[in-house]
């Protein structure tokens, strides 16, 4: 985010504004702020830091991906475990009248509201493709706050509303996993995920830590969507990878490392396997047919 949409921190901890406020903070050092508890709903996203947060005397770590619910009255103080790493997080408010007339209009958004005062449960984790998305509506409302578009208010406050119903729907759904929908979303989520880190830790673990659901549950709606295991998929599009690189010229000592194959070898077999040649083999074989192609078409 450009650094003129930064708030210096402040330790006011009432609302200015009538409905909410969003506050963009970007800091190494943390300002002491004491043990406290407002009149309004406070969302907490972080983004990054050594942090703990203390939310009715439980201590919570939150990570990059997670969002902290902490509704009115409940005591909450953090504390900044290492100032020598950056500590960015946004801070959304949400009056309690503001809250109670978005109610009336659909019960759809106050679940996370209702869920938290609930359960005493005020943490939430967000997937990687999740949290790209609240940070983009995020982004959005913050831009348009500080512009002078025509319509800004009314922009500002559909911004606020699907802001809100997001951070609800999303919480409703890790509540409620296993519906077809869902199935599909996670499916839809690990496709577009595996596309952009080919070259990174891709199992199953790794997998289940980022998507917030069991590695057994993610290996069963991959089997049962493309009818092959996740391992096999990704080693399938690993190899695509490294098969165009190869054909670009790109060194085949370069090409395996690039995409995620741990070691010559495992590689070679894997190649060999899905397309009857050695990777030497293969470059040979097809860029000869491409140049005679292309001395045929001059």
């Amino acid at each position: 985010m450009p650094k003129k949409l930064q708030t210096p921190f402040s330790t006011r901890q009432y609302m200015l504004s009538r409905d909410f406020e969003l506050y963009y903070y970007s800091d190494n050092q943390l300002t002491t702020v004491n043990s406290h508890s407002h009149s309004y709903y406070e969302f907490y996203i972080f983004l990054e830091g050594q942090l703990t947060m203390y939310v009715d005397n439980t201590p919570l770590s939150p990570k990059t991906g997670d969002v902290l619910l902490i509704p009115p009255q409940i005591p909450h103080h953090a504390v900044n475990q290492d100032p020598s790493v950056p500590y960015r997080r946004f801070v959304f408010w949400v009056s309690c009248n503001y809250f109670h007339q978005l109610e009336q209009l659909s019960p759809s958004y106050s679940y996370l509201m209702h869920h938290a005062l609930n359960s005493h449960w005020y943490q939430f984790h967000y997937d990687i493709v999740n949290f790209h998305t609240l940070q983009g509506k995020l982004f959005r409302l913050i831009e348009e706050m500080h512009s002078q578009h025509y319509g800004r208010e009314a922009m500002i406050s559909l911004n606020v509303c699907d802001l809100i119903l997001y951070l609800n729907r999303t919480a409703y759904e890790q509540a409620h996993p296993h519906t077809p929908h869902m199935k599909q979303k996670l499916y839809e989520g690990l496709l577009q995920y595996i596309e952009g880190h080919l070259d990174e830790d891709l199992t199953l673990e790794h997998l289940a830590r980022n998507f917030y659901v069991s590695k057994y549950h993610i290996a069963h709606v991959f089997k049962e969507n493309l009818g092959i295991s996740i391992h096999q998929y990704i080693t399938k599009k690993r190899l695509a990878m490294c098969r165009d690189a190869i054909l670009s010229n790109t060194e085949i000592q370069k090409g395996y490392l690039m995409y995620g194959f741990k070691d010559y070898s495992s590689f070679f077999r894997a190649f060999r396997k899905e397309y009857g040649l050695s990777p030497k083999e293969y470059k040979e074989l097809f860029s000869s047919q491409s140049n005679v192609s292309s001395i045929g078409l001059k």
